[in-house]
């Protein structure tokens, strides 16, 4: 039920705005909003088909709202470190977490952010613990542009393959997002066990 919401109001708000339009939901998107990439970008692949956008422009306006909100992400994950050394037990996080995150990122951040923007719902969320590990923020800005630049450019031209079926796409990726899901579920509950 929510899912078919939200896909309506992408599919409106796409129809009304425009390239403007892809820009605002790529970039709720790349933050923690429930916007699939895969219910926005084959329906703009089927507008190109059908003459109404342009494949270039597309990608472009499509990318630079990924870039947009991933920083804001990334700022919130930096801010978050006060946050968290203050109130970070209540989240059973403390300042041993924050500097492995910090490890972590230095040491594979390139990888994780490039290969996380083509993983549904990792790729809302992977930001904010760049931000919270210091990533470097030009190979962040680097690595998002070149992961959600691809993602992008796919999705779009899937839907521009299948024209009229585009939003076949959505129904297969639900289950990639089902999949996703458990694995989060499974991480926080080895997560939990570990620190008590």
């Amino acid at each position: 039920m929510l899912f078919e919401i939200v896909f309506n109001v992408a599919l409106n708000i796409i129809s009304s705005l425009g390239y403007l339009g892809v820009f605002i939901l790529m970039t709720l998107e790349s933050m923690v909003f429930p916007i699939p990439s895969e219910a926005v970008m084959p329906f703009a692949g089927f507008l190109v088909a059908s003459g109404s956008m342009d494949f270039v422009a597309v990608i472009i306006a499509s990318t630079l709202g990924s870039i947009f909100g991933s920083l804001v992400s990334y700022y919130i994950g930096m801010k978050g470190e006060l946050f968290i050394e203050k109130h970070g037990h209540l989240l059973l996080l403390n300042k041993k977490d924050m500097n492995s995150a910090k490890t972590f990122f230095k040491q594979h951040g390139e990888k994780t952010i490039f290969v996380s923007r083509f993983i549904p719902v990792i790729r809302h969320l992977i930001s904010i613990p760049a931000g919270l590990g210091r990533m470097d923020m030009k190979k962040f800005i680097l690595y998002t542009t070149a992961g959600a630049a691809m993602w992008n450019a796919f999705l779009t031209y899937l839907g521009f393959i299948l024209k009229e079926k585009w939003n076949e796409i959505v129904a297969y990726s639900q289950y990639l997002d089902i999949i996703a899901i458990l694995g989060i579920i499974a991480f926080f509950i080895w997560f939990l066990r570990r620190h008590r």
